[in-house]
């Protein structure tokens, strides 16, 4: 005679227990705190970051707004590294393409050769390139400017104080001036060739 099966009754697993209490609260805490680091160290990663195109300059700039489209550019005086004496209010009337940059700015450099092409073709047309080389010695823009070929006037701001007078953060950047004397575009970061003709043409026939 078979022996009568007997049913097997197999617990099942008891559920986990919810942290509660003085643990739960710790917990809670814990997960906020390094959710908040999270996200703040994800802020000032960002906030760090420099405009695209455009490199940051190592000083801080002068609080204020910089000058706007149509607006008449700040005037400022200073000696090129030739000696010659310049100025904004020396080249009213003419077209002008007024850039900040430096020798230790990868965009700057990437669009030496095009700028300088340009101010070639343009100066006929009475066109005026005045460049001022922030954040480094005079001697470095000197050395810089005969390794490029730069043929326009070029004044060294070691002190960035021309700089802080345009509110620059940024450069490279570029102000066109048009005939009138006043502002007609702003750009920030690296031109292209097509870029540059459209400017120019704008200060140029405008």
């Amino acid at each position: 005679m078979d022996a009568a099966e007997v049913p097997v009754e197999v617990a099942a697993p008891a559920p986990a227990a919810r942290p509660s209490g003085l643990g739960a609260g710790r917990l809670r805490t814990i997960v906020v705190l390094a959710a908040a680091a999270i996200l703040v160290v994800a802020a000032v990663w960002f906030v760090d970051q420099p405009t695209s195109g455009s490199s940051v300059r190592p000083g801080e700039a002068v609080s204020g707004e910089p000058p706007r489209i149509g607006d008449a550019p700040p005037d400022f005086s200073g000696t090129a590294i030739d000696g010659s004496a310049v100025s904004m209010a020396a080249l009213a009337g003419q077209p002008t393409w007024l850039t900040f940059g430096a020798s230790w700015c990868p965009d700057c450099r990437a669009e030496a050769t095009d700028l300088q092409a340009a101010y070639a073709k343009y100066q006929p047309q009475g066109l005026a390139v005045l460049g001022v080389f922030i954040d480094e010695p005079e001697s470095a823009v000197v050395e810089y400017a005969q390794r490029v070929g730069f043929t326009f006037p070029l004044v060294a701001d070691p002190q960035g104080k021309i700089a802080d007078i345009y509110r620059t953060y940024g450069i490279p950047i570029h102000f066109f001036v048009g005939r009138d004397g006043t502002i007609r575009d702003v750009r920030i970061g690296r031109l292209t060739p097509g870029d540059m003709e459209q400017l120019i043409q704008q200060i140029v026939n405008g």
